[in-house]
């Protein structure tokens, strides 16, 4: 079966079961959220299976000896939309810093502040940090891993965008450790992208950020880890 069927039988059944999936978590909002984030869970893994069996891809998480205890700020490369999936699967109850804006779809924005995910207002300034701040302090303080995507949108292989003061403030104002994570998916599931491409998509988190530095150092640090990593799992995969 040519790369084309493939993605064409993934895509079709990806947003049948997302639908259905969706309806069931809106149906279960007056329920416990850790009831809603263990569905969220297999919802997840369902979609990664899913891309085994039909696509031929299949994923690597690297570096989890470089996990401290506790919750922590994973600061993350974004490339795909599977980026978004992946830390269901390996933390308990993550709470992703995303726009406001996918809080007014109908259904899935209602999930999404049922269990208390980090909206941004990209549109009120100082208030947009600030607001961001209070939440992952929330969420942190509850035991839950913060994720944040420094570049605020995906970006192809090989490209980068300048990383957002978000992460900085998180990483002066709460405690936690900020661990950076590098991946290749891009490659693999590119952005608005119909094709999915067999293969293996690497996750690496490398280790956390050292305490102490001033912001501007610490960017500098954090986008040169994050970006010489991906790159180097770029060229890993075959990718020029």
């Amino acid at each position: 079966m040519t790369i084309w069927l493939r993605s064409l039988l993934f895509n079709v059944v990806l947003y049948a079961w997302c639908a259905v999936v969706v309806l069931m978590l809106w149906a279960l909002i007056p329920f416990p959220r850790r009831t809603i984030r263990a569905v969220t869970r297999l919802w997840m893994r369902s979609v990664h299976w899913l891309l085994e069996v039909t696509v031929g891809l299949v994923h690597e998480v690297r570096g989890r000896e470089n996990l401290p205890p506790g919750p922590v700020i994973f600061a993350c490369k974004h490339q795909s939309a599977w980026d978004t999936t992946i830390f269901h699967c390996l933390v308990e109850a993550p709470a992703y810093v995303l726009k406001k804006e996918l809080l007014a779809i109908p259904l899935y924005g209602w999930y999404l502040k049922r269990v208390k995910m980090i909206s941004i207002d990209r549109e009120a300034g100082p208030a947009a940090l600030r607001s961001m701040l209070r939440q992952a302090a929330e969420a942190l303080g509850m035991g839950r891993s913060v994720v944040i995507f420094p570049e605020g949108t995906r970006v192809a292989p090989g490209e980068r965008l300048p990383y957002h003061p978000g992460v900085a403030a998180l990483y002066s104002l709460t405690e936690a450790a900020v661990v950076p994570v590098a991946v290749n998916s891009g490659l693999f599931w590119g952005r608005r992208s119909f094709l999915k491409r067999p293969g293996v998509i690497v996750l690496e988190m490398l280790p956390p950020m050292p305490r102490g530095m001033d912001r501007r150092t610490f960017m500098a640090e954090l986008e040169r880890r994050i970006e010489e990593a991906s790159a180097r799992l770029a060229a890993e995969a075959g990718s020029p």
